[in-house]
């Protein structure tokens, strides 16, 4: 499976190109589909796109903090701190102990935050590997990457549902169009539903059984000291005090305080008087970004680590405008409409949520941002379902699980922890995709299985 691995690796690094340019080829697509399969003009198609893609910038930049905020909080000294102590906990002489942590700090951070659990995941594993020298480090690695395959999607961070949460979202209120969702959908129908999270209890222990296997008795991969030295992170520098006037008020910790409980007061107010409801993606941003201040302490340190974390939220700055224009031609054209008839061609109402399923797995291997093409494919998933008298919350699980299964084997997230430990994803593909393999089965009979009015 390892070879296999390898060779996939190899075929995707010469055939795919950056994730940008494969949104511009969806673009064309689209344009195409909007002006031979929905019969729109091209000037009408052309200026769908235009009125979508200033659309979302809020959303954007959402997104773009919960980034951020994530990359801060895990850069500060007593998370850092933290790591290392908690890599020390596995007997080295059981290699497979560490395997199982890793494996479930991953599936933990993933649940909190996906940033979070790439950023986390990445810093973890040198320590483990320096920790424990007779563990696999491609299984390691495998390991530490299984809560972004897994669980993050159904979790604190899933995009899909908390968009569906937020106020003025653009499903609920499209810049044209008709809205496609009638409500908004709190997270104690999505996040917290009961099925979600047997859902995830049942995915999460069938990921850490499979991990567990593909350890090998004998011949493990490990590195010599001098490998694992040149990996190890470095923690972070104390910000340096100054005599100045300005430079004590860079390190008076009290602006970083009253940030924090600004945010945190704001936060159990809405919780104390919403409930459930109130857990959409500014009430998680505000969470972590307290969380980040109180963290850091310092004002400058908090800067500086949000500032590193702004290079990992590159992607979202950039590429948000241009999906934004793809998801104005599916709503501003009778495109999203034309789709999803297609959709009704294949799929029966019992039948839909598995056909999903497979075509979001399908469609992340080229887009791997599950808000953005949650926008894209929402216009036309959405009118689908409801005519097959599927709801919007089965439509939504079968979506987001699907968004999950392949990033096992998407070298695009998988690129922070492959910097860090000096591996090429084909290192470790041939393990990934035996247990995205493995989730794929289990979560087609949970499709299969699933009501379809949830």
């Amino acid at each position: 499976m390892a070879g296999v691995g390898a060779g996939l690796a190899r075929w995707t690094e010469r055939f795919i190109p950056d994730s940008w340019v494969i949104c511009m080829g969806i673009t064309v697509v689209a344009l195409v589909l909007a002006v031979l399969g929905a019969r729109a003009t091209p000037a009408e198609a052309a200026l769908a796109w235009g009125s979508g893609i200033w659309s979302l910038h809020t959303l954007a930049m959402q997104f773009t903090i919960a980034m951020v905020a994530a990359h801060a909080c895990v850069a500060s000294p007593h998370v850092f701190a933290a790591l290392d102590r908690l890599a020390g906990l596995p007997d080295p002489a059981r290699p497979r102990q560490a395997v199982a942590l890793a494996a479930l700090v991953s599936l933990a951070t993933a649940y909190l935050n996906w940033a979070l659990g790439l950023v986390a995941c990445a810093l973890f594993v040198p320590f483990l590997i320096r920790r424990n020298p007779r563990a696999d480090v491609r299984v390691l690695i495998a390991a530490s990457y299984v809560g972004l395959g897994t669980v993050w999607h159904g979790g604190l961070s899933g995009s899909a549902p908390l968009i569906l949460a937020t106020p003025g979202n653009p499903l609920l209120a499209p810049a044209t169009g008709s809205p496609l969702v009638s409500r908004l959908i709190p997270v104690d129908e999505t996040l917290f539903a009961g099925f979600n999270l047997a859902y995830l209890a049942v995915i999460s222990l069938v990921a850490v059984a499979v991990v567990l296997v593909l350890h090998p008795r004998t011949g493990a991969v490990t590195l010599s000291e001098d490998q694992v030295a040149a990996i190890l992170p470095r923690p972070p520098e104390p910000v340096p005090g100054s005599p100045t006037p300005a430079g004590r008020l860079d390190g008076f910790r009290g602006f970083t305080w009253l940030a924090a409980a600004l945010l945190l007061f704001s936060l159990g107010h809405r919780f104390v008087t919403q409930g459930f409801a109130a857990w959409n993606i500014d009430a998680y941003n505000s969470a972590f970004l307290a969380a980040a201040l109180l963290l850091h302490g310092s004002p400058l340190g908090f800067l500086r680590a949000c500032r590193a974390g702004l290079d990992g939220a590159f992607g979202i700055v950039l590429q948000f405008p241009f999906y934004a224009g793809i998801f104005g031609l599916m709503t501003g054209t009778g495109l999203g409409r034309w789709i999803g008839d297609g959709f009704l061609l294949v799929a029966t109402r019992d039948t839909f949520p598995l056909v999903v399923y497979a075509y979001s797995a399908l469609m992340n291997l080229f887009v791997p941002s599950g808000g953005s093409k949650w926008l894209i494919e929402a216009p036309f998933l959405i009118p689908a379902a409801e005519k097959l008298g599927v709801s919007v919350t089965s439509t939504l699980f079968a979506y987001s699980y699907g968004d999950s299964t392949t990033n096992l084997i998407q070298p695009f997230f998988a690129i922070p922890i492959l910097a860090v430990t000096r591996l090429r994803f084909g290192d470790i593909m041939g393990y990934t995709l035996v247990i995205s393999g493995a989730c794929f089965i289990v979560t087609a009979i949970a499709m299969w299985l699933m009501p379809s009015q949830l």
